[in-house]
């Protein structure tokens, strides 16, 4: 079934999230930004997939415009692992992390929207999972710039919100006791976004080591130093990483090296819901645990529940704690009770809402045609 376009957008979507927004890239992060990519074949299904994401959206646009879009248009939609392959062989030697990666997780994404839709079955069931429902959520709140009493505020609201897992952005001790004070019920964790040196990170490690903590998330600078990561071990304290971590073989890396308890791939940045399996397949056969990275708005979002349903043990969705103004995706990207919904239609099982999609564009949608044959 021949792909016939891609076509990219961009959604921006005004939110509120207890506290002032902070900066990011020189300007205020007051909007979420979903980079999407709309896959059409011959016969006019569309599939949606999600390319990551951020500030990092202008420079993940261009690759799928210039490089991936044109060498996936003409293409047999059927063939995902093939063509996925084929696509991140070509782009290596542009970087095996990155905006090329990226790309090819959005398209590939929406590939298997595309095959669940022509087979009539969601993405879970294609994975051979069990109907679920819903699953169990973590808020997963913003800075606050080490404030405590927003801290505390939002870790009460969430956890009256029905949240039992809370994970924190900060980087001091003050602020983890500041959240369970406040939550004393609730499982709080700690991301510090590769912060800390290995000596310092050891050190705060060790200051963390009798506060119950869920996990340690990222907690070394450069992720890439499994070895460092590894160092911490000692205190105790459940690691987790992976978002940042390029494949299969970096969480190869991850695990001969000791450093994780937790893994954290990101369907979209690792290259989508194929790569997503394989690395959950290889967690599995190490007993590490697998809590997909996925504080996305769109269609990577609804991709983590799929997956995180079929194949995790113990499922937890990550569900940025904030409030949307709106979202062409709802409901299925917001949490109720501390739980999300699952899709039962096929494919995604999630079309985007045309008129929501139509107000909050950025700038007109760029399509990317196959050529007629000669």
């Amino acid at each position: 079934m021949r792909i016939t376009s891609v076509e990219t957008s961009v959604v921006a979507l005004p939110f509120t999230m207890g506290g002032p927004h902070p900066p990011f890239a020189g300007r205020s992060w007051d909007r979420l930004e979903i980079l999407l990519v709309r896959v059409e074949t011959e016969d006019g299904l569309v599939g949606w997939g999600e390319a990551f994401g951020h500030a990092a959206i202008p420079a993940t646009k261009a690759a799928l415009d210039t490089i991936v879009a044109p060498l996936v248009v003409g293409r047999d939609a059927r063939a995902i692992e093939t063509l996925t392959r084929e696509l991140m062989h070509a782009t290596h030697l542009l970087g095996r992390n990155g905006a090329h990666l990226y790309a090819v997780s959005g398209v590939e994404i929406a590939l298997w929207d595309l095959m669940g839709k022509r087979a009539g079955q969601p993405v879970w069931a294609l994975l051979g999972g069990r109907e679920r429902a819903s699953l169990p959520a973590y808020a997963s709140l913003l800075s606050y710039a080490n404030d405590l009493g927003l801290v505390a505020r939002n870790t009460a609201d969430a956890r009256r919100a029905g949240y039992r897992h809370i994970k924190l952005h900060e980087v001091t001790r003050e602020a983890v006791l500041a959240a369970k004070d406040a939550a004393p019920d609730a499982a709080i964790m700690l991301d510090v976004n590769c912060v800390w040196t290995p000596p310092v990170a050891r050190d705060m490690a060790a200051a963390l080591a009798g506060d119950g903590l869920y996990w340690l998330e990222e907690p070394v600078w450069p992720p890439e130093d499994a070895h460092g990561l590894a160092s911490l071990r000692r205190h105790g304290i459940p690691l987790s990483a992976g978002e940042n971590t390029a494949g299969l073989f970096g969480f190869k890396a991850l695990i001969e090296a000791g450093a994780i308890d937790i893994a954290q791939p990101s369907v979209t940045k690792v290259g989508g819901i194929g790569e997503l399996v394989r690395v959950i397949r290889l967690c599995q056969a190490h007993g590490v645990e697998v809590v997909p990275h996925c504080p996305y708005f769109g269609p990577g979002f609804v991709a983590t529940l799929h997956v995180a349903a079929a194949l995790c043990e113990r499922p937890l969705v990550e569900v940025l704690w904030l409030d949307m103004e709106a979202n062409p995706f709802d409901p299925w990207v917001r949490a109720r009770d501390g739980h999300v919904a699952v899709p039962k239609g096929p494919g995604l099982g999630c079309d985007p809402d045309p008129a929501i999609l139509a107000r909050y564009l950025t700038t007109p949608p760029v399509r990317t045609e196959a050529r007629a044959s000669a």
